[in-house]
């Protein structure tokens, strides 16, 4: 178990820096001269004062001195401050982490209680009501996010005035963004979870359950959804990098401060620290995730905790 748990957090620690290398390349490769996006087009500064800022905040040096640099703050647990707001970029992080965690966590909810609602009352089941919801499953999935927000935008706040149109001061302004998160999330985990309960359905001890009495009901929800759980929490860490991604333009669509709020902002004016700061946190959440999801696994099935020790 201890063995099967280090080789998990080496994993994650170069999922990490594999994402941290990743992003401070992205930002090396993008046109134009940083000092320049960093003062605007607007700015009439003296060349003296353009080598000024260069030097002050390491453009002058060598990319990969640079990046040494870079990963030596890491170490330490400095992301370095913004080019634009002057402040520490945990700061920054730490303000619009909030909202995002609000976010990020209602449309996970949302999507899991839809897509065991969705599987339970489905699976197994060749009927009009199968094809409606695996149709409207496939509808979500393939839908933009952007434009299913901008669609209940329009429905439910500008023509029903059920929901505020922007903000996060309350929990009405959370539903909104919640329900665009989680609804093609909620399709993918329906489709899964289906699959598993009809495989866990075919099984003996099902038979044995039925003959001792159980419920239809009771013997999806008590044996045929805790065997079909186990891709659902594989599918964990993904859902957590797409929300977080998604996150991005979903608090643009809707005006909500966040850390997509931030990122956007932080790549329009290649504010290069922010940036890094947010990619690697998000890294960091994933393989956190991941962790925890294997662990949870090795917990509930003793047969994968035989195999982690080989």
């Amino acid at each position: 178990m201890l063995r099967a748990v280090g080789r998990r957090l080496a994993r994650a620690g170069a999922v990490v820096f594999g994402a941290a290398t990743l992003a401070f390349a992205a930002l090396q490769l993008l046109p134009g001269d940083p000092v320049a996006v960093m003062l605007g087009p607007a700015t009439s500064a003296s060349p003296q004062v353009r080598e000024q800022i260069r030097v002050d905040f390491g453009f002058d040096e060598p990319v990969p001195v640079r990046y040494l640099h870079y990963l030596g703050d890491l170490v330490t647990g400095d992301l370095g401050r913004s080019y634009q707001l002057q402040q520490p970029v945990t700061t920054l992080i730490e303000e619009q982490l909030w909202p995002t965690v609000q976010l990020v966590a209602a449309s996970v909810t949302l999507a899991v209680v839809i897509a065991v609602v969705s599987a339970v009352v489905t699976a197994g089941r060749r009927s009009a009501l199968r094809a409606v919801v695996t149709l409207a499953e496939l509808v979500a999935l393939s839908t933009p996010q952007f434009w299913l927000g901008i669609v209940l935008l329009t429905v439910f706040s500008f023509r029903l005035n059920l929901f505020p149109v922007a903000g996060a001061q309350d929990l009405t302004a959370l539903v909104l963004p919640a329900v665009t998160l989680a609804l093609p999330v909620a399709g993918v985990l329906a489709q899964v979870l289906r699959e598993g309960i009809e495989t866990a359905l075919e099984q003996p001890f099902v038979v044995a359950a039925r003959a001792r009495g159980r419920s239809r009901i009771g013997v999806r929800l008590r044996h045929a959804v805790r065997h079909a759980a186990a891709p659902l929490l594989t599918l964990t860490g993904w859902v957590t990098g797409s929300l977080l991604g998604g996150a991005v333009l979903v608090e643009t669509v809707f005006g909500r401060p966040g850390l997509g709020s931030l990122l956007l902002q932080a790549v329009s004016s290649r504010d290069m620290p922010v940036v890094l700061g947010v990619v690697l946190l998000t890294a960091t959440v994933v393989a956190v995730v991941f962790i925890l999801v294997d662990l949870v696994q090795l917990a509930l099935d003793p047969r994968l905790r035989t195999a982690a020790a080989l």
